[in-house]
């Protein structure tokens, strides 16, 4: 999805520029962003994780993280919130957030689960 953004000059004139991003929220893309995400596609390997998400983040953010994870693959292989909820713990909102995600989202959880699906089978 492309989508326009309409810039108001202080003279009242406005201009439209169309924006090739899907629906990532431009709160969010900015350049500190930028520099994280370069800095988590320069690690090498699970022990480099580790060692940069332990430093950045807090144990209870990368467990929210990793329990997200956890429920939105549950949720395509076609759990139940009920099952969701007792093997991992989330909230029903946390599991509805999840869901809405990859209903509604940006295709992120189902583009990385291709990749790790693909990356099974080669091994």
């Amino acid at each position: 999805m492309i989508f326009v953004i309409e810039i108001l000059y202080h003279h009242k004139e406005k201009a439209s520029i169309t924006c090739p991003y899907q629906t990532m929220n431009m709160k969010l893309h900015t350049e500190a962003v930028d520099y994280l995400f370069d800095a988590i596609l320069s690690l090498k390997d699970r022990d480099e994780c580790y060692t940069f998400f332990e430093d950045v983040c807090t144990i209870n953010e990368i467990l929210s993280l990793s329990q997200r994870f956890e429920v939105a693959a549950m949720l395509r292989s076609g759990k139940t919130y009920l099952e969701i909820a007792e093997k991992t713990g989330a909230s029903t909102a946390t599991i509805s957030r999840v869901n809405r995600s990859l209903n509604y989202g940006n295709d992120g959880y189902d583009m990385v689960f291709k990749r790790l699906n693909e990356s099974e089978a080669e091994s």
